[in-house]
């Protein structure tokens, strides 16, 4: 017998085929490692877009805090502006009745 014949027939012995049973379970659990790695895949951009989120609320946020340090800055100089022209009192902002305080 040929050198090469021998080896093609150690290696035919040596050669397993799987039931179609155990190629169903590797084929499930190939599967299965697909579809988590899409799903890590989907759960990582959804943490990214998150991030983005997050990122966009607190500029949003900056820009409201800013607006309300303004409003109140603003507010202090018209408070200042009304009791220097017309002194400490209440006014109603309903119906702009301005009461002074007695003292």
């Amino acid at each position: 017998m040929s050198e090469t014949l021998k080896e093609k027939i150690n290696q035919k012995q040596s050669e397993t085929t799987f039931s179609s049973d155990e190629l169903k379970k590797i084929q499930g659990i190939q599967k299965s490692y697909a579809e988590i790695t899409t799903q890590l895949g989907q759960v990582g951009i959804a943490k990214i877009r998150l991030r983005e989120q997050e990122i966009s609320i607190a500029e949003e946020e900056n820009k409201l805090n800013e607006n309300f340090v303004k409003v109140q800055k603003d507010e202090q100089k018209i408070l200042d502006e009304i009791t220097k022209k017309y002194g400490q009192g209440t006014l109603n902002p309903e119906t702009g009745v301005f009461t002074p305080n007695k003292s």
